[in-house]
């Protein structure tokens, strides 16, 4: 192999080495995210199975409260903390603002510790501390 042809291979290797390691993504606060964003889009489906089953319940039931009204889902980005691989909690920025005809109402995200679990693989929202 030739000297300019190893320096690509190699710089070539470095850069997908470097690549992959920034595109490491925090499963537990994208979950907690995707579940934030169905239910702004009151989508059940989704919320239900982004929900571990102990909580879909929960989940189903804040969105029944949500359906007649807008929901406008704002500033939105989360963070885990205390990750064990099958448990972490997570804090979100941002907030959940529903309009009641003329009233709108901001549901802050960012006082709460959401509780995210990997039961079988998948990251849910498994409720909040």
């Amino acid at each position: 192999m030739s000297k300019s042809i190893r320096i690509i291979f190699i710089i070539m290797m470095l850069t997908a080495l470097l690549l992959s390691a920034c595109s490491k993504v925090d499963q537990p606060a994208a979950a907690i995210e995707a579940y934030w964003k169905a239910m702004a889009a009151k989508d059940s489906a989704a919320l239900s199975s982004l929900s571990c089953a102990e909580y879909e319940a929960i989940a189903v039931s804040t969105l029944d409260s949500f359906i007649t009204v807008e929901l406008e889902l704002t500033g939105l980005a989360c963070t885990s903390t205390n990750n064990t691989g099958d448990k972490a909690d997570v804090t979100c920025q941002g907030s959940l603002s529903a309009s009641y005809g003329a009233e709108k109402f901001d549901f802050d995200l960012s006082n709460k510790i959401f509780v995210a679990s990997n039961p079988a693989g998948d990251w849910l929202m498994c409720g909040e501390k």
